[in-house]
C-alpha cells in the first residue's frame, strides 16, 4: 500500500524528515519531474543506433602490424578497449586535496588569530577547506547567542540536527539545555553557545586527534573575541579539548578549572551534556548539582 505525506499527521511527518536528514537526504524532489523510465528507453534506443554505424568504422581500420605500428584503441561500454579509437581522458577528480595535519592546523591558526571580531571570524572558518570534517558536513556551526554576555557554553561538537539549522545545540538536546539553563535563571538568549568542533562528523564519530587540533584554534579564538568571564565546559571531548587530560566527564565534573587562552585565563566548570542526561535519566541529579554551583558564580559577573 502506498502512502504520501498527505496521510501522515504533523507528528509521523516530523519523524519521517528528521529520519530522512539523519540518512543525508538534502533534496526531497527534483526541480522538474523526470520520466526515468522513458529516459533509460531513450538510453537504449542510443545505443542501439550507434553499434550499426560505428561497426563498419572500426572493421575499416588498418592493421599495421608489419611496421610495428598499432591502431587506435576505443574503449567499450563495459570499460574494455576496443580498436578504432584512443581511449577518453581521464575524468577529473572531485575529492578534495588532502594536506598534511601540521599544514592544516597552522593554516587554521593564521586563519583564526588574523579574525578582528566575532563576525570576521565567523567568515574565515566558513572559508576554510583544510579540514576534513568540513567537506562532509552540510553547516559551519559557528557561536550564537549574546556575546557580550560574559557567560559561554560550549559543547562537543555538532549533531544531526545542529549541522541541518546550522546552530549549536538544536533539536532534543537543545531543547534539554535550555531547560538546564531556565533552572538557574538563563536563556540561550543570555549566554553565547558554541561547539569544540564546528563541523560535524560523519555518523556523529568523535572527531580525531588531528581534527581536533586543527579545529582547536577556532574555538580558542571564539573565547578570546567574547571574553567570557565564566564558562560551562559540556561532555566529556569538550573538557578534554580544552582543560586536557585522560579523566572521564564523571571524575571532572562539578569542579572549577582555569582555561589559559591568549595569556587570559577564565574560570570554567565541567558537567554533563543535555545527551548524557537525555540517555540515562539519572544523570540529571548530577547535573543540578553542577548548575547549582555555577548558578553559585554567577554573582561574580
Amino acid at each position: 500500500m502506498n502512502a504520501s505525506a498527505s496521510h501522515l499527521d504533523p507528528a509521523e511527518l516530523a519523524a519521517l524528515l528528521h529520519f530522512y536528514a539523519d540518512a543525508g537526504v538534502e533534496w526531497m524532489l527534483e526541480d522538474e519531474p523526470v520520466d526515468r523510465i522513458a529516459e533509460f528507453a531513450q538510453q537504449q534506443a542510443a545505443r542501439a543506433n550507434r553499434q550499426p554505424q560505428q561497426a563498419p568504422a572500426v572493421a575499416q581500420q588498418p592493421q599495421q602490424q608489419g611496421d610495428g605500428i598499432a591502431a587506435p584503441q576505443q574503449a567499450s561500454p563495459q570499460g574494455k578497449v576496443l580498436p578504432g579509437r584512443a581511449p577518453p581522458p581521464p575524468r577529473p577528480s572531485s575529492t578534495p586535496v588532502a594536506i598534511p595535519d601540521d599544514q592544516a592546523i597552522a593554516a587554521a591558526r593564521f586563519a583564526a588569530d588574523s579574525a578582528r571580531s566575532l563576525d570576521e571570524l565567523k567568515v574565515a572558518m566558513e572559508a576554510f577547506g583544510s579540514c576534513n570534517l568540513k567537506h562532509g558536513a552540510r553547516s559551519t556551526v559557528f557561536a550564537s547567542g549574546n556575546p557580550s554576555s560574559g557567560i559561554m557554553v560550549i559543547g562537543p561538537m555538532p549533531n544531526a540536527d545542529d549541522d541541518r539549522d546550522g546552530m549549536p545545540f538544536s533539536g532534543r538536546q537543545g531543547q534539554m539545555l535550555d531547560r538546564m539553563l531556565a533552572a538557574i535563571g538563563l536563556t540561550r538568549e543570555t549566554v553565547l553557545l558554541a561547539n569544540a568542533v564546528p563541523w560535524r562528523p560523519p555518523g556523529n564519530r568523535t572527531p580525531s586527534p588531528a581534527e581536533m587540533e586543527i579545529c582547536r584554534p577556532f574555538i580558542e579564538r571564539q573565547i578570546a573575541l567574547a571574553e567570557p568571564k565564566l564558562m560551562l565546559l559540556l561532555g566529556n571531548f569538550t573538557a578534554k579539548c580544552l582543560i586536557g587530560g585522560d579523566a572521564s566527564i564523571f571524575s571532572m565534573r562539578g569542579s572549577w578549572r582555569d582555561v589559559t587562552i591568549g595569556g587570559t585565563t577564565v574560570p570554567a566548570l565541567t558537567s554533563l551534556h543535555p545527551q548524557d542526561l537525555m540517555a540515562a535519566p539519572a544523570n540529571k541529579a548530577l547535573a543540578w548539582q553542577d548548575l547549582l554551583v555555577f548558578k553559585a558564580r554567577l554573582t561574580d559577573i
